[in-house]
């Protein structure tokens, strides 16, 4: 039976991983053992962080709500305001509301209006 060499197939996998550390510092970019523990660890972040995109992204929609709401009316709060949509069957996600409170502040205006009068 013949003898199988594997350094064909060894050397394309070490060359997937020294290709996907293009950039990285020392010799996490070309040694294969350090670059694919860095690697691995990249693609852990990257996991992670996906879903911590979206955390941070809804934070900042509220911000920018909030502080529109704030501009057309001192005493309504966030959370008064998102009741008042729900009562008044108003359906807009919070990624809409805040590009409409930072781009179009007189449609902005007229829905806190809506709001604020189911919650009376």
């Amino acid at each position: 039976m013949a003898r199988v060499k594997s350094g064909q197939v060894t050397h394309a996998r070490h060359k997937k991983v020294t290709n996907a550390t293009k950039g990285y510092y020392g010799r996490r970019k070309n040694t294969y053992r350090a670059a694919r523990l860095a690697l691995d660890k990249a693609q852990q972040y990257a996991t992670r962080d996906r879903k911590v995109r979206k955390r941070n992204f809804r934070a900042l929609w509220i911000q920018r709500i909030n502080a529109g709401v704030r501009e057309v009316d001192q005493t309504l709060t966030y959370s008064r305001f998102i009741h008042g949509l729900k009562e008044a069957q108003i359906n807009l996600d919070r990624k809409v509301l805040a590009h409409l409170a930072v781009t179009e502040p007189e449609a902005f205006r007229s829905i806190v209006e809506k709001s604020r009068a189911a919650l009376k």
